[in-house]
């Protein structure tokens, strides 16, 4: 089997200069440290461009939350478009700058890959090629303008050994099938998924949990019943030798 990707360079590039320019006409003022102290040496900091009802002060990536866009978004027409190219439900986007010689430490963001249902990408637009990832002991360097999907629950850390901050930005997308067809594109591996959509369900046991889902009398039991049974049947359709 296949190892789902650490990390893929994905078929979409944007213009650098445009990107460059409309980063200089947001104020340095926005800028906020990461809350995350300890996983960090020297700044590490961002702006929020999408976050939770779209406050310019909150910079978590919270699950089931309300994104919205924040007001420092609506003035910068180039990274709205950009955003519109990526056709999938966007949670978190934040400018990220490293300082120069800062180091963010290796670490794990548990839950955080396609395989899970979020994919973290990285646009960069300040950096150079002393800016270095750690990607399951692998140094990879992100190069401007192109967009960079990250797994991040695998272990990885960021040194910037330039002479200048490395800002990117960063966007949590919501996997879809067209996001997953992008990273295909690009040579990506997905990990197989359940066949009937919970990895605990088997063509093993699957006939014994539909008899008890409709043996409980309930309404969305029964309707799960029915979701169970159809894919039974076209698995034993497609079955090789049938």
């Amino acid at each position: 089997m296949s190892t789902p990707s650490p990390y893929l360079k994905l078929p979409l590039s944007f213009d650098i200069d445009r990107l460059r320019r409309e980063l200089a006409d947001i104020e340095s003022s926005h800028w906020i440290g990461h809350f995350n102290t300890s996983a960090y040496e020297k700044n590490w900091s961002c702006i929020p461009l999408r976050s939770v009802d779209g406050k310019l002060d909150h910079i978590m990536p919270l699950e089931n939350a309300n994104f919205q866009d924040t007001p420092i978004l609506l003035r910068c027409p180039y990274f709205r478009e950009v955003l519109d190219r990526f056709e999938c439900e966007k949670t978190s986007v934040r400018l990220m700058s490293l300082e120069s010689g800062a180091v963010i430490k290796e670490h794990r963001d548990e839950g955080s890959s396609l395989d899970d249902g979020i994919a973290r990408l990285h646009i960069p637009i300040q950096t150079s090629a002393e800016v270095r990832f750690r990607i399951d002991g692998e140094e990879v360097h992100f190069s401007a303008g192109d967009t960079w999907y990250l797994n991040a629950s695998c272990l990885h850390g960021v040194e910037n050994r330039s002479p200048r901050d490395r800002i990117h930005l960063m966007l949590d997308c919501i996997a879809n099938p067209w996001l997953e067809r992008l990273f295909l594109a690009a040579g990506g591996v997905l990990r197989e998924k359940p066949p009937y959509g919970d990895p605990a369900i088997d063509d093993h046991n699957v006939l014994q949990v539909i008899r008890s889902l409709r043996a409980g009398g309930h309404e969305a039991g029964a309707r799960l019943a029915d979701q169970l049974d159809t894919i039974h049947a076209g698995r034993r359709t497609t079955a090789p030798g049938r």
